[in-house]
């Protein structure tokens, strides 16, 4: 399971940057001017996970593979995207199949930096872009209501489906995104959202990109985007777009060294992952071998036969137990054979709920 996060943001807001920033690359031209991205740029990153990096110097494998998340960035969007304005609509369908979206909000004053208007200002920037939003989901929804009319006619099932429809259409045009409907766990809302992939109903994370002088401290900018995505029940994240590619040449060590003279202890890169499991409720667990140490990206509260489905369908479908192993136990014991030795390896069958950390061997037969 990977992590897919759409980036969005208005022209100019250091979007591009952010996104060079957090994949390490220079894929997204960074130009001063509104549309310098004409193309979606996609990279897929490694999940940095410390945790990882221990098991492998213990059990000293072949290879190391980290889970991966993958970044898209589209086109900025500018007011009456949804109507064709500017060039973003016509990426939004790049980040449907995202599982979260990273919004990018300028919170730094630069007169050589062109804004869309007169000078930054978070609470209308977000406004504009929630709303374009909001209105490319109100025409997929209105699209879907014309089917759902023939074919209900057919098929009285359809008839719950039709009802939410209605209502969050709505819900929409009142200017209230997909996310905030009141009875999340209805069955036919759920299996809208899934066929959907409605971009007001993903779980968002607020970038405010600061200067330099302003990553310890707030300024009012950064204050205002904090409250609207307390408001929204949202994430938050504050970095330096421009300083954290500037970075992007350095080792971990001398990167992680800077950061740590500035007095922030974690990469822009690191916020943005940790607070993307953390919203969409996603856990990793390891597997460890001669031959690889893995990480791999499981929902919370998945069971272990859907854990070992993530490795391959085979291990679930032919699922007999799973050896578990919690990740301190085995880096305090030295290992699999060290925590079996010892009684600390657990034996666990299908109702065993996997938490983050376990270093786990499956056991399967098909």
């Amino acid at each position: 399971m990977a992590l897919g996060i759409g980036i969005v943001g208005l022209p100019n807001v250091g979007k591009s940057t952010t996104f060079n920033a957090l994949t390490k690359t220079q894929n997204a031209e960074a130009a001063n001017y509104p549309f310098c991205t004409i193309e979606p740029n996609k990279a897929i990153v490694p999940v940095p996970d410390p945790r990882l990096d221990k098991l492998a110097e213990l059990v000293k494998p072949e290879r190391v593979i980290h889970a991966t998340v993958e970044f898209i960035d589209i086109a900025g969007l500018v007011k009456g995207a949804s109507r064709g304005e500017g060039l973003g609509n016509q990426f939004l369908a790049n980040i449907r199949e995202t599982a979260a979206i990273v919004h990018v909000v300028r919170c730094f004053d630069d007169d050589n930096v062109v804004h869309v208007s007169a000078k930054p200002d978070p609470r209308s920037d977000i406004e504009v872009i929630n709303t374009e939003l909001m209105l490319a989901d109100l025409q997929q929804l209105e699209r879907k209501l014309e089917r759902l009319a023939r074919e209900v006619k057919g098929d009285k099932r359809l008839v719950a489906v039709q009802e939410v429809a209605l209502a969050l259409k709505e819900q929409l045009e009142r200017g209230i995104p997909v996310s905030a409907y009141p009875d999340p766990e209805n069955e036919a809302y759920k299996a809208l959202l899934k066929e959907m992939r409605f971009l007001t109903g993903k779980k968002v994370i607020y970038v405010a990109n600061v200067d330099e002088d302003h990553l310890l401290e707030d300024n009012d900018y950064v204050k205002t985007v904090r409250e609207i995505a307390e408001a929204h029940n949202a994430e938050f994240v504050k970095l330096c777009a421009k300083l954290e590619q500037d970075m992007a040449g350095l080792s971990d060590e001398e990167r992680r060294e800077y950061l740590e003279a500035l007095g922030v202890h974690e990469t822009g890169l690191e916020q943005v992952i940790r607070k993307g499991y953390h919203a969409l409720g996603l856990i990793s667990f390891f597997t460890a071998g001669p031959k690889e140490v893995r990480a791999w990206t499981v929902r919370r509260g998945a069971k272990a036969p859907e854990a070992a489905g993530v490795i391959h369908t085979d291990f679930e479908r032919g699922f007999i137990r799973a050896e578990v192993t919690p990740y301190e136990t085995y880096i305090r014991l030295g290992g699999e054979a060290a925590a079996k030795a010892a009684g600390e390896m657990r034996i666990e069958g299908r109702e065993y709920v996997v938490q983050d950390g376990d270093v786990i061997h499956f056991r399967f037969n098909v």
